[in-house]
């Protein structure tokens, strides 16, 4: 495999902190030009044959790069007669590629730390012409977002500006791809083309499998100079680096109807989903610290006949509409559609097992243990309810009781909780600034 970066950019948004005439990939943060980070990841990843793609400042990225022997890399470069888009850059450079068959596009603006062997794993589990990075994050309402099947294949792009009150994913194009090198047939010589707006939204168009990888690692550009400090601020005090997935991380584990949104009989509609006064605040406090934010909840209601596994997806967009509008978003959701109780009239027969997922089963949790290799240790089950906190129990986690929602009066199982607070904004200030377990 080979890395190819897009590097031409200005930093226009930069110019009240940066000398002139710095193209953004070489604006220094914490010591370093924001390209120099990349160089690093990609040499301790054995990654060696870098093609830089260079416009304005090209001059001041080949003096300090060179060929790259510093850094141990082999690094040539691609500079357009004129500007291309990045799709048009990448076609451009296809000369370059050799025999090459996996490229890993990266921008030249992003400060990252990504488990690389996970993400290629995936790629090349799915065998479609890219895979693209994708992950929540606090300002869906002004991004370009992604959907995406069970099986992380993109169904559509769906760009901004949306209706106020369009429900969606929170699943946002992070900016680093693995395209196989049969990408380029997709992309016209010599036209100004861009990926996000020209290439991939016309691949899912014609049916072509282009996948999204979703992941909770440190994806972040630094265009602006709010963004830059915020990145500046994550180098130094070493997050960008642990939240890694080759590094265990830590997660406060939710239940989500009586916690994070109003307790109702059978939520089966969008329509019904509220969120508790200081729910958002308190995810946006979980995503601001070491912490993941994941949902593991119980949906009867599919096995019920209630409602079908597509109106719970339609809740979780909803859901996460409400928490993105206030800067929140959940790092991931697990539910389970069954129930056990064959007696009750209306049942979906297809859902009518005993499985590992339903909690008090830990089923959901090992699997979210799985996908972001979480230390349960280290971990929290907040929940209303026993079964919340006996599943907790079960995980080898410490666990807390809300007294909102059920407040723990179910009393289906005899599992005392590790600690009790009103509400989910007061448990997660405990457990982020209290806590020193």
């Amino acid at each position: 495999m080979i890395a190819f970066i897009l590097a031409g950019g200005k930093g226009t948004r930069l110019k009240e902190i940066t000398p002139d005439q710095v193209p953004k990939p070489m604006v220094s943060i914490a010591g370093k030009p924001i390209l120099q980070y990349q160089m690093e990841f990609l040499a301790g990843n054995h990654i060696k044959d870098v093609i830089i793609s260079i416009g304005y400042g090209a001059d001041a990225i080949r003096n300090y790069f060179g060929d790259g022997r510093k850094f141990d890399l082999s690094i040539r470069y691609a500079e357009e007669p004129e500007p291309l888009g990045t799709a048009g850059a990448f076609k451009y450079a296809e000369p370059l590629f050799g025999d090459a068959q996996d490229i890993l596009v990266l921008y030249g603006d992003t400060i990252f730390d990504i488990d690389l062997e996970r993400l290629m794993r995936f790629h090349r589990s799915r065998g479609g012409p890219g895979t693209l990075l994708a992950h929540p994050n606090d300002h869906p309402f002004d991004s370009d977002l992604l959907d995406v099947d069970d099986d992380g294949r993109i169904t559509e792009f769906i760009p901004k500006p949306r209706p106020a009150d369009q429900d969606y994913r929170n699943l946002v194009n992070a900016g680093i791809y693995v395209l196989n090198r049969t990408m380029t047939r997709f992309i016209e010589s010599g036209k100004k083309l861009d990926f996000g707006r020209d290439v991939f939204p016309l691949l899912v168009n014609r049916g072509e499998n282009l996948y999204a990888y979703s992941s909770s690692e440190y994806v972040k550009d630094a265009g602006s100079v709010a963004r830059f400090y915020e990145v500046e601020k994550d180098i130094l005090n070493g997050k960008v680096h642990h939240r890694n997935l080759v590094n265990s991380q830590k997660a406060i584990f939710l239940d989500r109807d009586g916690v994070i949104n109003e307790e109702v009989n059978f939520l089966h509609r969008p329509e019904q989903l509220k969120l508790i006064d200081g729910s958002a605040n308190a995810v946006r406090k979980i995503n601001r610290s070491d912490y993941l934010g994941i949902v593991v909840t119980n949906q009867s209601v599919v096995a019920r006949g209630l409602c079908s596994e597509k109106d719970v997806a339609r809740i979780h967009k909803k859901l996460d509409r409400l928490l993105g509008e206030q800067q929140a978003f959940l790092d991931g959701i697990y539910y389970c559609p069954h129930h056990p109780d064959r007696g009750f009239a209306g049942e979906n027969s297809d859902y009518k097992v005993t499985c590992v997922c339903r909690k008090p089963e830990i089923g959901m949790i090992l699997q979210a243990q799985q996908d972001f290799n979480i230390d349960l240790s280290q971990s929290f089950m907040i929940g209303d309810s026993t079964r919340d906190i006996q599943a907790g129990c079960n995980a080898g986690m410490k666990t807390i009781l809300v007294k909102t929602g059920y407040a723990g009066q179910d009393k289906r199982f005899d599992c005392p909780p590790d600690f009790v607070f009103e509400n989910l904004q007061k448990a997660v200030d405990f457990v982020i600034d209290e806590y020193k377990g």
